[in-house]
């Protein structure tokens, strides 16, 4: 593992050496004003009624060589508490409607007409604040890090206070915004951000930037931005400190251990406090969680351990400080593991309350950023469980240009959170230390990522280190990349996400891409992508070898198909349909082929279908698969999607056949700006379950909520219920 990696590395830092420069465009000066600015989509103060404004949008989508046909400008002015937004965004000609999928806070999607600003306040091009306007004046807030290579890099989970209007003219329609300083985080004393604005249209199916981007990269990519230039430095706002303490009361049943919890209050909050313009200290007290989405179902036909992302408002913020490390299967932190514990009387994993916790995260400098986190969970008698305390340690310091090395440690202790330090129990913990590299070019063709990670318990055993390499390359018409990883047997991130250990696996991936003077097809091209998985002991256990073509229409539509090969050696039994079957013996390996396909429909229309299927070799037998999501928008007042997934398999005796149908409507009411209602239904035959989650917000105050959820699992046969709940959380925002 070690020479490979290392020869990843000298090639990665050459290339930094010789990677281009992107061009040095005109930037925009923000103008400092000394009077009050009124949000109400006329711009008759006099600061917007005068030059500096930004224009000449450039065309993202379909193509790139081009001004926007429908042209946006913005401009910018400040005083010492707010940063206030004006833009106009010109239609072709008269226009009255608009696609807005919803009403809800923090939309999402390429068919949401909307106009969006992006600020990197430490000219760092890693990470940002991006703020977003829809005609209908809803807006949305988020992060984004790692350079915002994909859009996986947008977190709109993260929520802040900050003020806008919208409103629609004849032949355009204007925003107004002003974003208290309190809300960013930035560098005392600077004179300037790197900026760029985006705008999605609808009707001419247009995404457009102010600093042209190449279209074979995310619209959010940093690596192309200009300069937001103030006429004074900027100065620390004051005090930065915001109380959210909440008030709950819920009561739930387990029929099937035949125990219940009366209906009782609970009491907590968390507070945001702003050290210095760049760090911000989060405290939490008895958190309470119960707002958040359920989890979506899935058919789970894998032998390992399944992903399910962080949901918690308290995680979110600058989550990639801590989150990012590792890859996508060698996490070595994965703050869902926070607040799980195992009941030693049944061997599940349950929940556990969160007790107290603090995270310290933000910059040092320009190009030093620090995370710091404890987190302690209380004790459950009743289940046998022990308090935890957990503690995550993170530190990334610019290199290069773009590119950073970061270091973390993680430790987990058993720690009764009633008697403290008396209970300390020194043998039992999980410890972790590792160092990351992430590769990024100046021009965005060239990233990758390197880390070696370890892991420290009482035993102290050997292999228990990982370490990964990956290079990844991409312009106009052509991407590749190769990774390498080596997972240790001993490698054993308790705090951390890696659902197997004990392999080596290689992972090459090309694709190309043409661009063809069409009014149907935007871009199509070939790719293959392989992976092969082996250890000393048993050699190759896995291989996954695909070859694809992708097509992507004028609409937004896609559709991909591939041919796939698969091989699997079974280490431990295993039974192909997860039904409590037959198992196939351990030490048996079978090669499939299957055609699988990917479709994803045009999000602008009304009514719009994603689908995904495998058709082919399973095991010893065949499988037949299809899943996908109908959606049915009604204007921006309501969306019904149902999500669907059915799983034919055959396999020849003694394997039992199974037919795994799992059926999810959703229906999500948004009555107005600040009153929504969703009702999220999954049948699950797999696990013979029916589960109902139903949730009404009112956003009675700005990031201020009543909250009322209702949740019930049922036997679908009886419609007996197996686990029912009802909570009531209601929570408020204060600045002080």
């Amino acid at each position: 593992m070690k020479p490979l990696f290392f020869v990843f590395l000298f090639f990665s830092s050459s290339f930094l050496f010789a990677q281009g420069e992107t061009e040095i465009l005109p930037g925009l000066q923000a103008v400092k004003i000394d009077f009050p600015i009124t949000l109400d989509g006329v711009l008759d103060e006099s600061v917007w009624l005068e030059e500096g404004w930004a224009t000449n949008f450039y065309q993202f989508f379909p193509s790139d060589t081009s001004l926007a046909k429908a042209q946006s400008r913005v401009k910018i002015a400040y005083d010492d508490k707010f940063i206030y937004i004006a833009a106009v965004m010109y239609n072709l000609g008269p226009r009255d409607k608009y696609v807005s999928t919803s009403l809800r806070r923090d939309f999402r999607g390429e068919q949401n007409d909307g106009i969006s600003f992006v600020f990197d306040t430490f000219n760092d091009k890693t990470n940002a604040f991006q703020f977003g306007v829809n005609p209908y004046g809803v807006q949305r807030e988020s992060l984004i890090a790692n350079g915002g290579s994909v859009s996986a890099d947008l977190n709109l989970a993260w929520d802040n206070k900050w003020f806008s209007t919208a409103k629609i003219y004849e032949d355009y329609w204007v925003v107004e915004a002003a974003i208290p300083f309190s809300t960013l985080r930035f560098k005392e004393r600077a004179t300037s951000w790197n900026v760029n604005f985006y705008r999605i249209d609808s009707e001419y199916n247009e995404r457009s930037t102010w600093t042209p981007i190449p279209r074979n990269f995310s619209v959010i990519a940093l690596a192309f931005s200009r300069k937001l230039l103030f006429e004074e430095p900027l100065e620390k706002s004051g005090a930065n400190i915001s109380l959210i303490p909440y008030a709950a009361m819920g009561t739930a049943r387990n029929s099937l251990e035949g125990t219940s919890d009366p209906l009782k209050p609970s009491f907590g909050g968390d507070a945001k406090i702003g050290v210095g313009p760049a760090l911000n200290l989060d405290l939490t007290f008895n958190p309470d969680f119960s707002q958040v989405e359920v989890d979506e179902q899935v058919t789970n036909l894998d032998r390992f351990e399944i992903f399910f992302p962080e949901r918690r408002q308290f995680f979110l913020e600058n989550a990639d400080l801590f989150s990012d490390f590792g890859t996508e299967k060698i996490r070595p932190f994965f703050s869902r593991r926070i607040g799980v514990d195992r009941d030693e009387n049944t061997g599940q994993n349950v929940q556990n309350q969160i007790v107290y916790g603090a995270r310290l995260s933000g910059k040092l400098t320009d190009d030093w950023r620090i995370g710091l986190m404890n987190m302690q969970t209380g004790n459950d008698p009743e289940r046998n469980i022990e308090g935890k305390n957990y503690t995550v340690a993170a530190l990334q310091k610019k290199v290069f240009g773009r590119s950073n090395l970061g270091i973390i440690l993680v430790s987990r202790e058993s720690l009764d959170s009633e008697k403290g330090g008396a209970s300390f129990k020194p043998f039992d913990f999980n410890r972790l230390a590792g160092i990351d590299y992430n590769l990024a070019s100046k021009n965005n063709r060239w990233s990758g990522k390197f880390f070696y990670h370890k892991t420290f318990e009482y035993q102290n055993p050997s292999n228990s280190g990982t370490g990964h390499a990956q290079l990844n390359y991409n312009n106009l018409n052509f991407s590749a990349s190769l990774a390498y990883s080596n997972i240790g047997e001993n490698y054993n991130p308790a705090v951390g996400f890696t659902p197997r250990k004990d392999y080596q696996r290689i992972a090459p991936q090309l694709a190309f891409r043409f661009f063809p003077k069409s009014d149907l097809i935007n871009r199509h091209g070939p790719g293959f992508e392989s992976e092969t998985l082996w250890n000393e002991n048993l050699g190759v256990t896995d291989e996954l070898h695909t070859a694809f073509y992708m097509v992507q229409f004028q609409s937004l539509s896609t559709l991909t198909v591939a041919l796939n090969n698969r091989y699997t050696y079974l280490f431990s039994p295993f039974d192909p349909t997860r039904t409590n079957g037959t198992e196939l013996e351990s030490g048996t390996d079978y090669r499939n082929t299957f055609f699988s396909f990917r479709y994803l429909g045009n999000p602008r229309n009304t009514f719009f279908v994603t689908a995904n299927g495998d058709f082919g070799d399973y095991f010893t037998g065949s499988i037949k698969r299809l899943g996908g999501t109908m959606n049915y928008r009604m204007g921006y007042l309501a969306n019904i999607s149902m999500n669907f997934s059915f799983n034919q398999i055959r396999l020849p005796a003694p394997q039992n056949n199974a037919d795994l149908l799992l059926v999810g409507p959703r229906i999500d009411f948004t009555m107005t700006k600040n009153l929504f209602w969703t009702t999220f239904l999954q049948y699950n035959n797999q696990i013979d379950n029916i589960n109902i989650n139903t949730r009404l917000q009112w956003r009675y105050a700005p990031v201020s909520d009543l909250f009322i959820v209702y949740t019930d699992n049922y036997f679908p046969n009886t419609f007996a219920s197996k686990q029912r709940a009802f909570v009531m959380k209601l929570n408020y925002w204060l600045n002080i």
